[in-house]
């Protein structure tokens, strides 16, 4: 596949994409939402450590050096005593409550968006609303699987962290390794009631991918070769505002340009992300359901992995 060819198979997966997008406009929503009430979950539970009584005001600078006292240890270390700086052993058992928080919160959120991305796709309206209730009913395979990708999340960490260069690329191979095997596991939670066991889902996962694709696949190929010409296109514009700036010697130019560029990327982003969950949630019809939803037809859907070269 050349690369004039690989560029208009990611166009036209944008478009089939986006045209999910523009007759379901809340899909563009549920992000927004999710980074909003993630945000706020993530201050009320940060708010019991800034806001601990420490015998000070909260705008005394003695208040914060107590917190920092409460969650930072510092030692000296080496010939040249260069002071280490480590967690506390309550502040890292607070630490890893919050990080399988989050965890639980991001699979919670991402099923309520699947659910509407599945509707979305069987030409269903979507409904916010709908999508957090749905979740809701599907609290212990969350739960679950929240707890399970959270180990082995920090697995992978530990092994990067302990191993110097061969535990980093261990790692990124497990990495690798994890994310394409897991790659269906939300649509599965979604789909499947009686899928509850996170072990069992990720081999469930993993079995779709084999079954469909073969076991010579890669990585995923979605719209990131689009995006990459996108970008590159974007920049040559952006240094074609520069060279006319200076031409002129108007800084304006370049300074309106460099703000309109910067819009114009976070825009771009997030809605090639968006798009990129509703291409993911064709594939899983496809793969799982023997689905092809429209606009997609199935030389996208089978091309949507790179293989090994034999």
């Amino acid at each position: 596949m050349n690369e004039m060819s690989k560029f208009r198979r990611s166009w036209l997966l944008f478009k089939s994409s986006l045209s999910i997008i523009a007759r379901n406009k809340q899909l563009l929503v549920f992000p927004i939402l999710i980074f909003t009430l993630t945000c706020v979950i993530a201050l009320f539970f940060f708010a019991p450590i800034v806001l601990q009584p420490t015998g000070y005001s909260y705008v005394q600078a003695e208040h914060w050096q107590a917190i920092g006292n409460s969650l930072f240890t510092h030692s000296e270390s080496g010939r040249h005593q260069n002071s280490e700086i480590g967690f506390t052993p309550l502040a890292l058992a607070y630490l890893a409550f919050l990080y399988f928080v989050a965890m639980f919160f991001a699979t919670f959120f991402n099923v309520a968006f699947f659910n509407e991305i599945l509707a979305a796709l069987s030409g269903e309206p979507v409904s916010i609303g709908r999508g957090l209730k749905f979740a809701n009913t599907r609290l212990k395979a969350i739960l679950l699987w929240a707890l399970f990708a959270g180990l082995v999340g920090l697995i992978i960490k530990f092994i990067e962290q302990r191993l110097e260069l061969v535990g980093r690329m261990i790692a990124r191979f497990l990495g690798l390794a994890w994310s394409i095997a897991s790659v269906f596991v939300i649509p599965i939670i979604v789909r499947e009631e009686e899928s509850i066991n996170p072990v069992n889902m990720l081999r469930r996962s993993a079995g779709i991918l084999k079954d469909t694709w073969g076991e010579a696949l890669l990585g995923y190929v979605g719209l990131s070769f689009a995006n990459v010409l996108v970008m590159i296109a974007s920049l040559v514009l952006l240094l074609g505002a520069l060279f006319v700036s200076i031409a002129l010697n108007d800084f304006w130019i370049i300074a309106i340009a460099g703000v309109l560029w910067l819009f114009a990327v976070f825009a771009w982003s997030y809605l090639a992300s968006v798009a990129s969950q509703v291409y993911k949630g064709a594939l899983y019809l496809y793969a799982a359901e023997g689905v092809i939803p429209e606009p997609y037809n199935q030389e996208m859907l089978d091309l949507a992995w790179k293989f090994k070269k034999s």
